[in-house]
């Protein structure tokens, strides 16, 4: 379950992290901050696709991904409703303080037609588009005997597609136009998103295969994040994530736990995780 816990909570932030490139370079400079990080981004995947060691290579494709969402796309976002002006007024009265998410909402064609090469692909490993494709006779041929994955660059395109799936989905419902926070339809989303998200992790408790584990936690953990935004939208938590100058000893203390099991994770040899993967299959 650790890499459920560093994601879930790498989702949070992500939210800090864009809230200081704002803060400390300012509109002067943070989109030079963000296409840095998005290089970053870029870096660490192409160390990762060179990296034959499954496990450190999921790691550098999930943070790959993460960077490269939070550099180059949603920085895209932000510069774009601010070179057109994009503005909403809130059924309050008050102007929408985040209208890149306006921008944001635009892509959801890009990423409906970009997820059919996902949907329909013969090679794909994931359980969710294989049911789909078992149960409605949507498969499109045998995988590719010999077929050699490379793990760094399937975890960082399923890292960038699952927060902007979840993303779109989010901002379809809290959208006034559409649905809005409080309709019936996004507690039933609320309800639905969590009982999934649970029954993911009572399945990720049973894996004994580590880097499988990790792979299936990426979605577990934000299929579970969209559930806490819901709620931090509420008004029943604070989401301390956005504010850092409030909650900066918290925040340390948080990367800091995180790093550390990141790093335990990492340099476990490869031996010691097997042994502990097959005395988890023999509880099992």
């Amino acid at each position: 379950m650790l890499a459920f816990i560093v994601v879930f909570i790498t989702q949070g932030l992500g939210h800090t992290l864009m809230v200081l490139v704002e803060q400390f370079f300012g509109s002067g400079y943070q989109y030079q901050a963000a296409f840095i990080l998005g290089l970053i981004g870029a870096l660490l995947l192409f160390i990762g696709m060179k990296n034959e060691n499954e496990v450190p290579a999921t790691w550098l494709g999930y943070f790959a991904g993460f960077c490269l969402w939070t550099g180059w796309i949603e920085f895209s976002f932000v510069f774009y409703a601010e070179y057109l002006n994009v503005e909403q007024i809130l059924p309050d009265g008050r102007l929408n303080p985040y209208p890149e998410y306006l921008v944001m909402q635009s892509s959801i064609g890009v990423l409906m037609v970009s997820l059919l090469y996902f949907f329909f692909n013969r090679e794909t490993k994931c359980n969710f588009f294989r049911w789909f494709q078992r149960n409605l006779k949507l498969s499109t041929g045998r995988p590719t005997a010999g077929y050699k994955r490379n793990y760094a660059a399937i975890t960082a395109m399923e890292t960038v597609y699952v927060i902007w799936f979840f993303y779109i989905v989010l901002l379809l419902l809290y959208e006034d136009a559409f649905v809005g926070d409080q309709h019936p339809l996004t507690y039933i989303f609320f309800f639905l998103n969590t009982v999934w998200a649970l029954f993911l992790m009572f399945r990720l408790s049973k894996f004994w295969n580590v880097t499988r584990a990790i792979r299936y936690a990426i979605p577990t953990a934000i299929i579970a994040y969209s559930s806490y935004e819901i709620i931090g939208r509420w008004g029943l938590l604070v989401e301390f994530w956005v504010y850092p100058k409030e909650y900066l000893s918290e925040l340390l203390m948080i990367f800091g736990a995180i790093s550390l099991g990141i790093l335990i994770a990492v340099i476990t040899p490869e031996g010691e995780k097997q042994r502990l993967s097959e005395e988890q299959r023999q509880q099992d």
